[in-house]
């Protein structure tokens, strides 16, 4: 299917459930572009990794790398359907997320429900891109749709919200942008293959801010309208 901006539908949809899916799928050779460079990087060690049990489970600065990572983050087929949800005027965010896992049978991180942010006026749309099908056995992701909107001084959760969890199994290239507001985790992976995908951050660029070295703008142009 080819790129396109979201549909009123799916924007009322991200805006009720706190995610949708993008109606693209990334093409196979820039999907197969992308684990190329990321499983070369995870080979070599290239820092900043994270570790698990001796072995590199994410690769983190991904923006930073540039290459395909970066043609990918700030590439049309992201920020188009992107843009319905944020406007024409986009930044990355460099200190939140901007990593790639590679999961397997010992990952043991996010398989807990959490949110990204801590409260609903610093939100930003995240956008997962699955490099490998994502499956019940695998580990999708895991959400409780609507629960962006829940109390953000939530301390626990209850077995009541737990109950509402659904598994979204993804295809390769596949992409869905969520509110980081909303709880979700990653299922476990029951395989003898691995689970990779990329995590990225996207803000609306500020418009009582100034540029700042932990965003950079990948869409539009930076307008400042602060009344000092």
């Amino acid at each position: 299917m080819s790129r396109r901006h979201l549909t009123t539908e799916e924007i009322h949809l991200f805006r009720h459930n706190g995610f949708v899916k993008f109606p693209n799928i990334l093409p196979t050779s820039q999907v197969e572009a992308i684990k190329t460079a990321a499983l070369d990087d995870v080979q070599n060690q290239i820092e900043p990794v994270v570790r698990q049990h001796g072995q590199v489970i994410r690769i983190s600065k991904i923006w930073e790398r540039g290459g395909i990572f970066r043609q990918t983050i700030a590439s049309p087929d992201v920020l188009e359907p992107l843009s319905s949800l944020l406007g024409e005027n986009i930044d990355y965010v460099l200190n939140r997320h901007n990593h790639i896992y590679l999961r397997n049978r010992e990952s043991t991180h996010s398989l807990e429900l959490h949110r990204d942010v801590q409260h609903w006026s610093r939100t930003i749309a995240t956008v997962l891109i699955y490099l490998e099908e994502t499956t019940l056995e695998n580990g999708c992701t895991h959400l409780v749709p609507g629960s962006h909107l829940l109390s953000d001084l939530l301390k626990e959760l209850t077995e009541a919200v737990k109950l509402q969890t659904v598994p979204i199994p993804m295809p390769a290239g596949g992409m869905i942008a969520i509110d980081s507001m909303i709880l979700h985790s990653t299922g476990v992976n029951r395989t003898e293959g691995t689970r990779m995908s990329m995590t990225l951050g996207y803000h609306r660029t500020d418009e009582l801010a100034l540029e700042t070295p932990k965003r950079v703008l990948v869409r539009g142009k930076r307008i400042y309208r602060g009344n000092d």
